[in-house]
């Protein structure tokens, strides 16, 4: 196996990590404009990139509506497109950083940086592992297409346009998941459950669809019996004053019956003193049960496990009830099935859906070339033969033709996405520049 990346390539790969970082491209709606949809710093982040990928000799486009960028080498029919974003989640209001988010400093071996590893350190070691192929004379067979969207941390409205808007890939892989591959990822639904309102007694309680809550506040009507009904149930709670807090575990939406739901204990505890039909599906019907078996029935394949129900919200109010829901749905099933079997079950509840957001499910056999290839080279060279996943989670894999999500965090990369001091191991970068380098001339060279 011949070795493309040089310690050249390397630290050419961190520099323009470093000046990625330097963007504070965070979805900022109120700086939203034409030719900046996404707020002017995610449009200098596309900018940014686009200059990167210049200076490196691959063609380049930047959609002049701002929703995206690409940059191109190569020749032929064919298109194998890497699909990354350089927008990041906020940093502003997390505490707990030790430096500045869009500073970066390299400390102890990592590099420390909103985006370090979500998802502009992985997007420039494919990048930089693309061009180590190049500077090896390596030819290709194929166009390889950088895609860089610019609103996966929300609404994935980039990836829309784009897809509106350009030639579709004819397989690929998103640099922005875990090793040694994920080839499914359930389909992704998220939707409110509205009803009536009452004035007897008053909630507002989770957050985040795609979070299991751990906190559910409560202090109206009869917290004595609600507090009386928790201890029944063995449920933690803690007082402040005439408030009394549920207790749970938060955990990802997609793992929800790994977390213990707030909302739903709370729900639990009030349905039985409420007389609210709302409160009495909450609390009586879907309960604890995380699986959604409660509200749709048993709903499991194969290919990619269970269905995962995670009630994110509950606010009740005199003019209305609004119940968000997360649902994760296995590959085999259809959304509009399953959609139908949860207005069957609520209308008896008063309640109506109102969808949100859905996004299709990820499917590419384990036999094809592409999971083979890149799967075979993961384990040549790190000598990991763990069997490729399912994921609950969502990326850009989903939206291309036979694509999947590779890399770019090992088994043992500490987790920092999302997180307060967000970092990315150089040794680890530099491994992953040479797992890409490899698998892209083996897809894609002559």
């Amino acid at each position: 196996m011949k070795q493309f990346i040089t310690e050249e390539h390397q630290n050419a790969a961190v520099k323009a990590l470093e000046e990625l970082i330097k963007v504070p491209s965070v979805l900022d709606e109120a700086d939203a404009g034409a030719g900046h949809p996404f707020g002017k710093n995610v449009v200098a982040a596309l900018d940014k990139v686009v200059e990167i990928c210049g200076s490196l000799g691959f063609k380049t486009f930047r959609d002049p509506d701002g929703f995206y960028a690409y940059a191109e080498v190569g020749e032929g029919e064919e298109l194998f497109g890497v699909l990354c974003h350089m927008d990041v989640v906020p940093a502003a209001d997390q505490k707990g950083w030790e430096t500045d988010p869009f500073t970066p400093e390299i400390k102890d071996g990592m590099i420390i940086g909103r985006g370090s590893q979500d998802d502009k350190g992985p997007s420039m070691a494919a990048l930089f592992a693309v061009k180590a192929l190049m500077d090896a004379g390596v030819e290709f067979n194929q166009r390889i297409r950088f895609i860089f969207g610019s609103d996966e941390e929300n609404l994935w409205r980039c990836i829309e346009k784009y897809n509106e808007k350009e030639e579709g890939i004819t397989r690929g892989f998103a640099p922005d998941a875990e090793f040694p591959l994920i080839y499914a990822e359930k389909g992704l639904l998220q939707a409110y459950l509205t009803g009536p309102g009452t004035d007897k007694f008053a909630v507002k309680a989770g957050g985040a669809l795609n979070v299991v809550p751990d906190t559910a506040p409560y202090s109206g009507a009869n917290v004595q019996e609600v507090k009386e009904n928790l201890k029944k149930f063995g449920f933690d709670f803690e007082e402040n004053g005439e408030e009394i807090v549920v207790l749970g575990k938060s955990i990802h939406a997609k793992d929800a019956p790994e977390g213990t739901n707030a909302v739903s204990r709370l729900a639990m505890a009030l349905a039985p003193i409420a007389d609210f039909a709302p409160l009495d599906f909450l609390g009586n019907v879907v309960k604890e049960n995380a699986t959604g078996e409660n509200v749709v029935g048993k709903t499991m394949d194969e290919q990619s496990g269970e269905l995962t129900m995670n009630i994110a919200s509950l606010e009740i109010t005199p003019e209305q009830t609004k119940i968000g829901i997360d649902m994760r749905i296995p590959v085999t099933f259809k959304k509009d099935d399953l959609v139908e079997k949860i207005k069957e079950k609520i209308k008896d509840y008063d309640l109506t859906y109102e969808e949100f957001d859905f996004l299709d499910s990820l499917y590419v056999p384990v036999d094809s070339e592409l999971v083979k290839t890149l799967l075979g080279t993961y384990r040549e060279i790190t000598g990991d033969m763990t069997e490729p996943m399912v994921s609950g989670g969502a990326t850009f894999a989903r939206t291309m033709n036979n694509c999947v999500a590779f890399g770019a965090m090992f088994t043992d990369t500490p987790d920092f996405m999302h997180q307060a001091n967000e970092q990315w191991e150089l040794a680890s970068m530099y491994k992953v520049m040479t797992i890409y380098a490899e698998a892209i001339y083996r897809l894609c060279g002559k």
